[in-house]
């Protein structure tokens, strides 16, 4: 912490007036991220074009999402990008459809994207070997089928 205010150039409590600890400060710059990467889906954009931005910030950003998924400490990135990413995507679902994805879907959902993120974090530690466009096209393919169909029917596949 102390290096963090250090370097910001504020006080601790400056600090802690804005977040909660390092990993929120995290969380809210990975927040930033996101909404670069998915504000345009479903407005156009599908899901492969926000993967592949998503993707392209995450290289970018490579030494921050290095440290970042390192941890699994409380408050830590990896569970920040699975509510966030989760969360979005029922909205998403809710806005096109006018109601919440049913239980199926949403425990399909859940599934898949905590299976997302273990991909992404390890593309991420293992050196990100993978184009941005070929890591997006393989989690299209592990896709549910029954979400694959829901995310066809509200045109963001």
């Amino acid at each position: 912490m102390k290096q963090i205010v250090e370097t910001c150039g504020v006080s601790r409590q400056s600090f802690y007036r804005n977040f909660i600890d390092k990993y929120d400060l995290i969380n809210w710059y990975f927040d930033i991220l996101l909404e670069r990467s998915f504000k345009e889906m479903g407005k156009g954009e599908a899901v492969r074009d926000g993967l592949i931005k998503k993707f392209a910030y995450i290289r970018e950003e490579r030494l921050f999402f290095t440290e970042g998924f390192k941890t699994d400490e409380q408050n830590n990135l990896k569970e920040h990008d699975f509510y966030m990413i989760y969360g979005f995507f029922c909205g998403l679902i809710r806005e096109k459809t006018g109601e919440l994805p049913d239980k199926k879907i949403r425990r399909l959902l859940e599934m898949y994207c905590q299976a997302s993120i273990y991909m992404t974090v390890r593309w991420v530690m293992d050196g990100m070997k993978e184009p941005d466009e070929e890591l997006a096209d393989l989690m299209i393919a592990a896709m549910p089928e029954d979400i694959a169909k829901l995310y066809k029917k509200v045109g963001i596949l």
